[in-house]
């Protein structure tokens, strides 16, 4: 703690400034723009000039015309600046049709246009690129032709008679700027459309009669400006050393095998492929003879398998579910089923197609199977408002449920669980042959980290790269064939800013060759999402699994789920199942006066090396939804 505490000081005190280079924003900014100008006429026209005044009056009308400009900008500090616009403004038109005395149809178009010089105040709207502008306007007229028609009379184009030179009215508008320079670019290029509103207050173009022009102005300016780089001193953050918590532990004897007697639930429920409504050839299907000599107690025989990867060996048990159904119907005559599938439009004959299996191949009365259909399954795996993975979710409800109320069948466990299948096993590279790593914090300090245990002959074994708090490396694969040997574990893990850090521990290893004392492993299945359903399972812990574990023994708690949805939410529900299991055995073994037992607690999420099925396959997914419970008795 000293030694920290000296560094972290140093670092603080001899931390430098940092120069860090910016760009101030312009403060004056050039450019052009381009609009149209939408002109509405209103009031009274009718002496064109000194030599024409048309029979009758024109009033309303309206007309499209371009505006361009070039303009300046100045913006200092703040949201106030100032904006000039010079350019080419058309005012131009054409009058609504009227009618002559002579019913004759008649025509007038102008061609106004001026010199418009346009100052204005600007006011940006903070944190936006927002910005509203509002100034007078100063035109000068340098376009004052139009053209006359009528029906039947020569058309005239001249000259308007009595327009002012010089107008001076006003605008307000609105508009946004676009940059298209990059932030540390010094040379800013800003594309602003705008709109403005100019009223006819001071717009009539005549010192006759009372024409009056209003216009809306819609454009778009392309501006430019030079920022400056500049120098901001910046006080360096003193880097805080990353620290964590580095322990392992390690078996007293690294056994390399052991005898297990293991409960396996048994799902009741048969899953069906998409499209298809016959049952899937991964459920072992016998002929009539291989069906008379069938027996439940023939897949418990002892077979050798790895503690680590897959159980092939459960999976293999499940896929003659319906073959042990059809032995313990058989063998229990007064037994009755239902079979219930979804969904409901093929539900009805994927029961019908199982019902047909039991009555052809196994010999039962087709009277003590009823067969059902629902839209969803009574414990549906896709939630309502659910939008993820529904592909895997539906996979899943695509299924036909076995129900019964009879005990030689099913148990209240689970939510209905056929009672489960005993196998007897020896098991390899056992759990609790495992060497557990604990790095705590290096899930959220760490990229990843590692490990190195090197012998007392220097050879080294790497191990990782890992990404959890607790991993765990299988202790037969360090000892090898070694008796027993000393190793120095060397952890190294990577920082998210990617600082290496290193942590050292030691750790002696005993190889156990003999088969030691049998160990006994049970199952608990959770529906979809739940962590809740150990309640259900309470039974079964306090009076079947509590008796089993003996003072001094070890109970291995391990939680898992399937892939389906996020990682760090799956993490937490299966630290959530496994935590839960472990309250009711403990609250079972403290009733009994069990107090010397020795928890190993973990929960691996979706974690794909240590889940204990694949996920491909929905029953997979559904037996990856556990917590399995390894009881090892104590070393005699």
């Amino acid at each position: 703690m000293i030694k920290r505490a000296i560094l972290l000081s140093a670092m603080v005190i001899l931390s430098q400034v940092a120069a860090q280079a910016q760009v101030t924003p312009p403060t004056w900014w050039w450019g052009l723009s381009g609009a149209a100008n939408f002109n509405f006429y209103d009031g009274t026209t009718q002496t064109l000039n000194s030599s024409l005044m048309v029979p009758t009056a024109f009033h309303k009308g309206f007309g499209i015309r371009p505006y361009g400009s070039v303009l300046v900008e100045y913006r200092p500090a703040g949201v106030w600046g100032i904006m000039l616009n010079v350019g080419y403004d058309g005012r131009g038109g054409k009058f609504n049709d009227v009618v002559a005395p002579c019913n004759c149809d008649a025509t007038l178009r102008t061609n106004a246009a001026y010199i418009a010089v346009e100052p204005s105040l600007r006011l940006a709207v903070p944190a936006s690129n927002l910005y509203f502008f509002a100034g007078p306007r100063l035109a000068f007229n340098i376009q004052k032709s139009f053209s006359y028609t009528q029906v039947k009379q020569p058309n005239t184009n001249g000259e308007l008679s009595n327009m002012r030179k010089t107008l001076v009215s006003g605008q307000v508008g609105i508009g946004y700027e676009i940059p298209l320079a990059a932030a540390t670019n010094p040379n800013k290029i800003s594309l602003s459309p705008f709109i403005s509103y100019q009223p006819y207050f001071g717009q009539a173009p005549r010192s006759i009669e009372s024409w009056q022009i209003t216009t809306v102005r819609a454009g778009i300016a392309l501006k430019f400006g030079k920022g400056h780089k500049k120098v901001v001193e910046i006080p360096a953050v003193a880097i805080i050393p990353v620290d964590v918590t580095f322990a392992i532990r390690a078996p007293k004897t690294v056994p390399l095998k052991r005898q297990v007697s293991e409960t396996l639930p048994l799902l009741n429920a048969v899953f069906f492929d998409d499209g298809a409504n016959t049952i899937p050839n991964r459920y072992v299907a016998l002929n009539n003879a291989q069906a008379g000599t069938f027996r439940e107690e023939q897949l418990q025989a002892e077979q050798s398998v790895t503690m680590s990867g897959r159980s092939a060996r459960q999976l293999n048990v499940y896929h003659n579910v319906l073959n042990i159904l059809g032995d313990r119907m058989r063998a229990n005559p007064g037994t009755t089923i239902s079979l219930t599938g979804a969904p409901a439009d093929d539900g009805k004959i994927m029961a019908e197609s199982i019902k047909m299996y039991l009555t052809g191949t196994f010999g039962i009365d087709g009277s003590r199977i009823t067969t059902l259909a629902r839209k969803k399954p009574a414990n549906p795996s896709e939630q309502p408002g659910g939008n993820k993975e529904l592909v895997l979710l539906r996979a899943e409800d695509r299924r036909v449920d076995i129900a019964s109320t009879s005990p030689e069948l099913l148990m209240e466990v689970g939510g209905g669980m056929m009672k489960p299948v005993h196998i007897n096993t020896m098991q390899t590279d056992p759990l609790d042959s495992y060497v557990i790593l604990n790095v705590d914090g290096a899930k959220k300090q760490f990229n990843s980290w590692s490990i190195n245990a090197t012998d007392d002959r220097g050879v080294t074994q790497h191990f990782g790269p890992f990404t959890n708090d607790q991993e765990s490396v299988s202790g037969i694969t360090m000892i090898g064939n070694n008796p027993e040997g000393n190793y120095k574990i060397t952890m190294t893990g990577e920082t998210k800013n990617g600082t290496i850090v290193t942590k050292e521990s030691t750790v002696h290893l005993i190889r156990q060759d003999a088969t030691i004392q049998k160990g006994f492993r049970y199952s608990v299945l959770f529906d979809f999402d739940k962590a809740i359903g150990i309640a259900s399972y309470n039974k079964l812990l306090t009076d079947v699994v509590s008796p089993l574990i003996t003072d001094g023994s070890t109970v291995i708690v391990h939680g898992h789920t399937d892939i389906i949805g996020e990682e760090d939410y799956n993490q937490k529900l299966s630290d959530s199942r496994a935590q839960q299991t472990q309250k009711v055995l403990e609250s079972s073994l403290s009733a009994t006066g069990k107090n010397n037992v020795k928890f190993e607690t973990l929960g691996f999420g979706e974690d794909i090396n240590h889940s204990p099925f694949e996920n491909t396959l929905p029953e997979e997914r559904f037996y990856n939804r556990t917590v399995v419970i390894d009881i090892i008795p104590a070393n005699k």
